[in-house]
Formats: structure tokens, C-alpha cells, sequence
């Protein structure tokens, strides 16, 4: 971009360079200068080796030597130069030589013979105003504004007072005193669209345009830089029924067949995380070499058999050793063809580092063969179609470029796709079902051509005009000493196209959004000039109803309340049995137990769920259970070894990320540390326990109904009384809680444990209840006893156990008993997986 800009200045970087630097500048700004030695230096250099030219200077050449025969021969056909408001040195030239030749015209768009002398000469010193370029280039042609000749004709825009007004509106600084006299200029036919944001902008801009149409033979168009909004007008139109073209076309990383690269590309990166595989399997190109409705099943049951909940170990043999632990050898079968058809991109992967033309070889050899279908093959799918024609003539110009690059990192393959292709728009022919008098339309496009309704959208400083850039490499200082063109230029450019579009149409809609990207937008200068010119008169923009049209649009007419759900099932379809967990949902939220039991509702898990402090609890149990079921003896010298063994062994079999796995290694070396440490306590001040048991399940029949659980651990004390103790790897209910009613588990455990349902060798009287918390982090693990030292009050909270649980269920099994969403506040779930099927937020005020 720097050599681009110095060629159409016409700037020698060679000899401006050096110059550029002053002693007062910071001295990183030296470095920046030695590294620009390579356009000094090594650039030309590779130019002249190559015969070659760069694009803006063989431009220029071009326009000389244009020039050059028509003065030495000049034509006798009249010959125009029209449309210019701005220009280089080299056209500049070309148009003083059009001016001269004997039936020659040069035409600058948008020239304003009516700006007062003062403020014509002060456009020197201003960039940003809209005539600034077109008196650059007279003066560069040599020519004074007295020789401009206005040129009516009958196509023209004749809107005066606008032009007054906008006039008035741009003054230079010099002449702004202007704004304190009086003055003409209206603002008829030009409205304000002020939108609380940039969804809200775009809906009342479909909604303005879809007005025109109500006028026979009217048409209209949204005049915009901002792509974004485009994209979204477009979006709002097609709600209304209006399909609209975007004259820009459409991003070709969008198309579908770029899409597909670019999730292959990411697929492998992740080492085939769930999201980004799925994302790639239930792409419509997806296939396989299976019929694609085939595959995207295939896709469907593989997400819900082994991709969600936690993540599968990195890489198809993580994936295919889940779906054997699995015991899915179908959804097996379909992975190794998919790790078949992707091998050419997993070797490149594989690869310490790789040329970029053969990585994007191997791309699209695997896009390729995972594209193709039982009946097509891949290739004549992906590269089919407009979108697929013209990436693949992108990607075919590209290789021989990237074949000179030095290798590169294969994880880097993506943002090599994106630099290729991301700035490539896909511009296809007019549709036929496109509507003929709604239009989108870039600036450019906009200049040459009229509408009776244009709205001009995304008037936002930083959007329109651009936010003007030096540059990486230069300073605002330094690009004036090297003679570059000021960045403000661009704004004087972008003033020029917005004065001409407001200029030109009946109807002119002004639209700025007072939030963008979640943040409070500052309007544009141009339309901040308008509107405080008009402010200092007593005037202002009149608002267009559209952005209140927008806010009504989704508003119902009446509000109807949403009673709080209260499902009341027969008794028959009404659940009895029940786990010691859903005792504790029944009591806090009811309606949880009706929809996983009544409803058989099943909440799927989240795609690479959060399951790290899960999961070490269940490396913990299992260690825990294997070493119990070896009769291990805690007094022995090797209790400890024996114990971390087990757990490692529990770690590999549930096969935690590498990283995880090393960190979880020093937590379970304390743990079983600490636990061997806490058994041989327990031994010594409370004698052997006479037998241990973990990981014990039980029912317990209470009536009709049966209660299932499972202790952790139970144990009969040597004095012939049982312990309970819960493992926990979180931290424990508190005992509160416990004496509540809201944490019933271990009183549950007790209460089963009494009635001997955990077998007659753990029937008896209860007297420990104790959580062991294992956290194996600084403090290793802790004891949490319930009701220690007080045993007539764990009696009392197990007889009131014993007394509420069957209540609870008789009422439970009613006919008329509701179940309702958490109707107690002050008991709470771990989570609330069905408040949206229950639709808790519509009547609930403080959901």
C-alpha cells in the first residue's frame, strides 16, 4: 500500500526516505526506517530482475503515454474525461491534455461554482471539504475555476436550496463566521433516522425503503460503505418480502464452497474439538463418499453419542477409542472413513512445518474427497456453481505466489486461507427475482445513478467518513516531510460523494445510530456539521418516522400474562421411584421432576461441556473404589503407593487432556497422602472398622414407593454402630443445610442404612455422618462432620427425615398436587435446565 501510494504521488522512496526521520522523533521510529530499506533497496531490485512493474506506477506510464499520442496526434472525435473529483498527478496531466485537444472536455463531478472566493482559496489548508480534490485538480491542470462552464442537462437534479444548504453546511473554517447571518437553503425533502442501534437502524432503513414502493413507479436505495449494515437491510427487506441486491456482491469467504476449506482448516487446527467438527460434518458439501442426507445422520447421532458433554482425547484416535468405550461401532465405521478421506490435510498437519502451496494442495485434496457422495464426485461439488468457479481461479492464481513462500506452521493454514481470499467479493449476475426498484448499493455505484428515496445509513464517525489512517509505517509529520498525500484526504473524497448523493435524489434519509458494537456511536462529522448549522438557525432535520415503525414493529397490541405453570398428571403417569438426588429436587424444584420423569424431557449436554471439576471426582471414587475392593490395608507400608497407583490408573481410563492429566498428577499424590494419613488416624483413635464398603448401592421400599442410592462409603464401626461418609472434591453441603432438609443425602443414606437396605452387615444404628472434602490442592483434604459430638440431635434430624419422606411422596402422588418451578426461594438446584421449557422468564420478575 505504501509503494501504491508514493507511485500515484509520484514520491521517489529512495531519496524521500532517508529524509523523513527528524532527531526529535522517539528512536523506534528509525528502526521502522531500516526496515523500509527493503523498499529502497531490495524491491527494485527483485522489480528489475523480474521485468516488472508495480501496478500504480505501470498505471501512471500508462496515462502519460495516453496522453503523450493524443497531444502528438490529436483525435477528431470529441473525447471526454468525465467524473473526476479528485486525481493524480499522472491524470491530472492526462486531463490537461483532453482539455486541449480541439474537441475535448474534461467534466469534474460535482463542482460547486457558487462557493464564495474566500472560502475557495482557504481549500488549501482544508483537506476534508468537499471541493477540496476538485481544486487540486484544476490546479494541477493549470486551469482557474472561472474556466468551468456549468453544463445543464435534462437528467440533472435540480434541488438549489440543498445545495445552498449543504454549501453553508461545509464552509472551511475561515469562513464559518457565515453561519452567524442569515441564509437560504432548506431542508425540504432531507429527514433525520435517529435508531437506538445498528439492528434497530437497519430495520427502520427496510422499512423507509419499503415505503417508496407504496408510491406507483418510485424507487429506492440504501447508499452505505458499512457492509455490515448492508447485510442486515438486506436481511430486514427479505422479512418484508423484498429481495434486494447488494451491488458489492457478496464476501467470497462467505460462499459456501470457501466456508467448507475454511472448516476442514479449522476442524484439523482444534485436533477435531466438537464444534468445529461438527460445524464441518453438517456442512452441505459434507458427504464422505455417503449419500449426503446419509452423512449429516450420521453427524447428528455421532454429536450426541460421543461429542457432547466432555470432549473426546485430541484426534481421530481419541474419537474412535470413545466410540469403542462407547460400544458404537457404526458411528466408528463413519469416523475411519472420515479420518480416510482427510488424510492428505492430517499428514500436512502432521508436519513440523510445510510449503503453503502444498498445505493448500492438501486441503483440497481432502475437501475434495470429503465432498464426494455416492453418486458425484467431490470435485465437480465443490468447485460447482459461480461461488465454486471462482475460488478455485482465485486458489489457481494463488499457488504459483505461494510456492515462493518459505514454509510454514500447518496450524497457521486458516489464517493463510483467510489472507488469500478475504478481501475477494463475489459479484454475480442480477438475479432474476431481485426487486427492480429497491436497490444496495456502494458509493461508487451510487454516483452514477438516481433514485427518488435514497438513504444514506451507517453515518458514524470511523464508518463514513473512514477513520483516516497514516499508515503502520509513517507518520502524520513524516508523510508531509516525504510529500505524501495528507490521510485526510480521504475524508475531502468521502465529503465530495456524501454532498453529491444528498444533492442528487428527491427524498434523502440520514441515518446514524446512537449505539454501535455495544457502545455509544459518535454520528458522523458530516452530519454533525449539517445538523449544528441548522441548530444555530433554529432548525433542525425533520425525523423520519421509520425508526419508530421499527419499534413498533415486534410490539404486540396487548399483552397477554402468562400464568406460572402448574402440571397436574394423573397419578398413574406420576413416578414412584425415586433416587436420593431427585428427593432433593422434588423439594426444590418440582417441575424438574415432571419433565425429566413425567415429560421424559433429557437435557442434552453442552458441546465440550465444562467437566474438569467433575471428572476429577470421578478419578477420585474410582481410585478410592479400586483400592477398597483390594481389601488394602491402610496401615501397610505400601497403602500410599498402592492408593496413588489406583488413581492413576482411574486417570488413564478416563484419559484427561495431557496438560490436565499432568496437573491432576500432584493433586492425587497429596490426596492419597493425605487420605492413607487420615485412615491410619481414624484406626488408631476409633479401632478397625469391622467391614468397608464403597460405592454401595440400595433400595429402600417406603409404601408404595422405592428410594434408590448409593453411599460412598459406609463402614460398621468396631463398637457395631455405622458410619457414612460422602466423598466430596467440592466443597460439602454445610450442616445447616443439612438439618433443613435442603442437602438430605447422607440423612437419606442414614434412614435406608437403618432399615438395613444396604445389606443386614450395614444395619444398625447411625452414628457418623461425614463429608470428606478432597481437593488434593494446598490443604489437601479436610473432615466435615455432621452434628460431631451431638448424637441426640443426628437422631433428631433422622427421625424427622424418617417422618417428612413419605409425606412427601403420598402428596407427590396426588392427582390435584402441581408440580411447580422451584416454588421454594430459599431452596435451590445446582442448576435450572427446564426454567425455559417452563417459561420462567415470562413470569417471574425476578428470573
Amino acid at each position: 500500500g505504501l509503494i501504491d501510494e508514493a507511485d500515484r504521488a509520484e514520491i521517489d522512496l529512495a531519496s524521500a526516505l532517508p529524509r523523513v526521520v527528524a532527531p526529535e522523533l522517539a528512536a523506534h521510529w528509525q528502526k521502522t526506517l531500516d526496515f523500509l530499506e527493503i523498499l529502497t533497496r531490495a524491491w527494485p531490485a527483485i522489480l528489475a530482475e523480474r521485468g516488472a512493474l508495480d501496478p500504480a506506477r505501470r498505471q501512471a506510464m500508462l496515462l502519460d503515454a495516453q496522453g503523450a499520442f493524443w497531444k502528438a496526434n490529436p483525435p477528431q472525435a470529441p473525447v471526454w474525461l468525465a467524473g473526476l473529483s479528485a486525481a493524480s498527478p499522472a491524470l491530472a496531466r492526462l486531463a490537461r491534455v483532453v482539455a486541449g485537444l480541439p474537441f475535448g472536455a474534461v467534466i469534474p463531478a460535482g463542482f460547486d461554482p457558487g462557493l464564495d472566493d474566500t472560502s475557495w482559496e482557504a481549500l488549501n489548508g482544508s483537506p476534508t471539504h468537499p471541493q477540496a480534490g476538485i481544486k487540486h485538480l484544476l490546479t494541477a491542470m493549470g486551469a482557474r475555476r472561472e474556466e468551468v462552464v456549468p453544463w445543464e442537462w435534462a437528467g440533472a437534479a435540480n434541488h438549489p436550496e440543498r445545495v445552498a444548504l449543504l454549501r453553508r453546511a461545509f464552509l472551511p473554517a475561515e469562513s464559518l463566521a457565515a453561519w452567524q447571518t442569515p441564509s437560504e437553503g432548506g431542508t425540504g425533502g432531507l429527514y433525520r433516522l435517529d435508531a437506538r442501534d445498528e439492528q434497530e437502524e437497519a430495520r427502520a432503513i427496510a422499512l423507509a425503503l419499503r415505503e417508496a414502493l407504496e408510491i406507483p413507479g418510485h424507487s429506492a436505495a440504501l447508499v452505505t460503505p458499512d457492509r455490515g449494515l448492508a447485510s442486515r437491510v438486506a436481511a430486514e427487506l427479505a422479512r418484508l418480502g423484498i429481495r434486494a441486491e447488494d451491488s458489492a456482491g457478496e464476501a467470497l469467504a462467505a460462499t459456501p464452497p470457501a466456508v467448507f476449506l475454511r472448516l476442514i482448516a479449522a476442524a484439523v487446527a482444534s485436533e477435531l474439538a466438537p464444534a468445529p467438527l461438527l460445524s464441518l460434518l453438517k456442512h452441505p458439501l459434507a458427504a464422505a463418499g455417503l449419500p449426503a442426507a446419509t452423512c449429516r445422520d450420521l453427524a447428528r447421532r455421532l454429536e450426541v453419542a460421543a461429542l457432547r458433554g466432555p470432549r473426546p482425547a485430541p484426534g481421530f484416535a481419541g474419537l474412535l477409542f470413545t466410540l469403542d468405550q462407547l460400544g458404537k461401532p457404526d458411528l466408528a465405521a463413519f469416523a475411519a472413513r472420515l479420518q480416510r478421506v482427510m488424510q492428505p490435510i492430517l499428514a500436512a498437519f502432521a508436519a513440523m512445518a510445510m510449503n503453503p502451496a502444498r498445505l493448500i494442495d492438501a486441503l483440497i485434496e481432502a475437501a475434495e474427497g470429503l465432498a464426494e457422495t455416492d453418486e458425484e464426485p467431490g470435485a465437480s461439488r465443490l468447485w460447482a456453481g459461480e461461488s465454486g468457479g471462482a475460488l478455485a481461479a482465485l486458489l489457481a492464481e494463488s499457488l504459483p505466489a505461494l510456492e515462493t513462500l518459505p514454509d510454514m506452521d500447518p496450524a497457521d493454514l486458516g489464517e493463510l486461507l483467510g489472507a488469500v481470499i478475504d478481501d475477494t467479493r463475489l459479484r454475480r449476475p442480477r438475479s432474476h427475482d431481485a426487486h427492480p426498484r429497491i436497490a444496495i448499493w456502494g458509493i461508487l455505484e451510487a454516483r452514477l445513478q438516481q433514485v427518488d428515496t435514497l438513504v444514506v445509513g451507517g453515518l458514524v464517525e470511523g464508518v463514513f467518513p473512514a477513520e483516516p489512517d497514516p499508515g503502520p509505517w509513517l507518520s502524520r509529520p513524516m508523510r508531509r516531510t516525504a510529500g505524501l498525500p495528507p490521510p485526510e484526504d480521504r475524508i475531502g473524497e468521502a465529503a465530495h460523494d456524501l454532498t453529491g448523493l444528498i444533492a442528487a435524489c428527491p427524498t434523502v434519509i440520514l441515518s446514524a445510530p446512537r449505539r454501535q458494537n455495544r457502545a455509544p456511536a459518535v454520528a458522523s462529522r458530516f452530519l454533525a456539521r449539517i445538523e449544528t448549522m441548522l441548530a444555530g438557525r433554529g432548525e433542525f432535520l425533520p425525523a423520519h418516522p421509520a425508526a419508530l415503525w421499527a419499534r413498533e414493529l415486534d410490539q404486540p397490541r396487548s399483552r397477554t400474562e402468562c400464568p406460572r405453570p402448574a402440571p397436574c398428571p394423573p397419578a398413574a403417569a406420576r413416578p414412584r421411584r425415586y433416587s436420593i438426588s431427585e428427593i432433593a429436587t422434588l423439594m426444590a424444584d418440582p417441575y424438574a421432576i415432571y419433565a425429566r420423569r413425567v415429560l421424559r424431557i433429557t437435557r442434552l449436554p453442552a458441546l465440550e461441556e465444562e467437566t474438569d471439576t467433575a471428572l476429577f471426582g470421578n478419578i477420585v471414587h474410582d481410585g478410592l473404589r479400586e483400592f477398597h475392593e483390594q481389601n488394602a490395608d491402610s496401615n501397610a507400608p505400601d497403602a500410599e503407593s498402592r492408593l496413588a497407583n489406583a488413581f492413576e490408573r482411574a486417570m488413564r481410563a478416563h484419559r484427561p487432556r495431557p496438560a490436565l492429566a499432568a496437573w491432576w498428577a500432584a493433586r492425587l499424590d497429596r490426596l492419597a497422602r493425605w487420605v492413607i494419613t487420615t485412615e491410619r488416624d481414624r484406626c488408631a483413635s476409633r479401632g478397625r472398622a469391622a467391614k468397608i464398603a464403597v460405592e454401595r448401592d440400595a433400595e429402600h421400599r417406603i409404601g408404595e414407593f422405592i428410594l434408590r442410592g448409593r453411599a460412598d462409603r459406609i463402614e460398621r464401626c468396631a463398637d457395631g454402630s455405622i458410619s457414612i461418609i460422602d466423598y466430596k472434591t467440592g466443597s460439602p453441603p454445610k450442616p445447616g443445610e443439612v438439618e433443613a432438609g435442603t442437602a438430605p443425602q447422607l440423612v437419606l443414606e442414614a434412614l435406608m442404612a437403618m432399615d438395613g437396605a444396604f445389606g443386614p452387615e450395614f444395619q444398625g444404628k447411625v452414628s457418623e455422618l461425614a463429608y470428606w472434602q478432597l481437593s488434593g490442592g494446598a490443604r489437601e483434604g479436610s473432615l466435615k462432620p455432621l452434628f460431631d459430638g451431638e448424637p441426640h440431635r443426628l437422631g433428631e434430624v433422622i427421625a424427622k427425615a424418617a417422618h417428612a419422606l413419605p409425606r412427601l411422596l403420598e402428596r407427590y402422588a396426588l392427582d390435584a398436587t402441581p408440580y411447580l418451578d422451584a416454588p421454594h426461594p430459599s431452596r435451590r438446584t445446582f442448576d435450572r435446565p427446564y426454567s425455559g421449557i417452563s417459561r420462567r422468564a415470562e413470569w417471574d420478575e425476578s428470573a
